[in-house]
């Protein structure tokens, strides 16, 4: 029997082509440019656990394609990763990783750490090399303590007090930095996540709209959806609404856009009597 000459290709991303596209790129041929996203996500430990925030504006290149969505992900009961950068590869990749967190956790029969999840998370990225555009903050609670990771799309973690990604990222650092202290109370890292928050929105166009907020503990999770809304709309002192008949207009005119045709009969077919109806 003849070899089948059909080659098959596993699950992911092809890498077959770039080869000939760097050869295009040197002979001058422009690339596609990568669509420009927003975001910015925070998180902090605080004396009890960690909290982490995030905007709620999607964004299609120059257009909001969404004013609230949610950008605070389950991983865990204890578990929640902010995500930025591309909405589908964010919303699948932490989909997946908690779906491989609760098989590993019913394989164990143990509460799953933060520090898997992101093992889980860094090994996934890293394996398709920054094509996943998934920028990641991770923090929970478990057993050993409170844990607050960022994982980059090509795969690299950093453990921090207080870390921000996203475009608006610059501005919020720029909030913890001045503000934020060892030993924060609930209501202390509540209010610093949410200035941080708010400087993104104000200071970036790829982010707006609400503040989302998540409070981990450990024996609460309490997620705070548009727990502040900086953009929201006061009441006019006056309404501008004016009663029908107050504008005067000077002539009125209606275009019919109906145009009749006269339909000339069809010629009858020899031993056929045409139809005079």
């Amino acid at each position: 029997m003849a070899a089948s000459t059909s080659h098959f290709r596993g699950a992911g991303f092809d890498f077959s082509n770039s080869v000939r596209n760097t050869y295009l790129e040197q002979k001058g041929m422009p690339l596609p440019k990568a669509t420009s996203t927003g975001t910015t996500i925070v998180g902090c430990v605080f004396r009890d656990g960690i909290v982490l925030g995030a905007d709620t504006r999607a964004t299609e290149g120059p257009i909001v394609a969404d004013k609230n969505c949610e950008k605070i992900h389950y991983i865990a009961d204890h578990i929640r990763c902010c995500g930025a950068g591309t909405a589908a590869d964010t919303e699948f990749t932490t989909q997946l990783i908690a779906s491989n967190i609760q098989l590993h956790a019913l394989s164990t029969g143990r509460k799953p750490r933060v520090v898997t999840a992101m093992t889980m998370l860094k090994q996934m990225l890293f394996r398709y090399q920054g094509h996943v555009g998934a920028a990641l903050v991770l923090g929970g609670v478990d057993a050993t303590g409170a844990h607050l990771f960022t994982i980059h799309p090509h795969g690299s973690t950093d453990k921090l007090p207080y870390v921000t990604m996203g475009s608006g990222s610059l501005a919020a650092m720029a909030v913890f930095e001045s503000g934020w202290k060892p030993d924060m109370s609930r209501e202390e890292a509540l209010h610093l996540v949410t200035a941080a928050i708010s400087a993104g929105i104000f200071n970036d166009l790829g982010s707006g709209s609400n503040v989302d907020a998540c409070v981990i503990t450990a024996n609460n999770t309490e997620m705070l959806r548009n727990f502040v809304k900086p953009n929201e709309r006061e009441a006019k002192e006056r309404s501008y609404r004016f009663r029908r008949g107050t504008t005067a207009w000077k002539k009125e005119e209606i275009k019919k856009l109906v145009v009749s045709e006269e339909v000339t009969p069809i010629a009858a077919r020899p031993g056929e009597a045409m139809d005079t109806d």
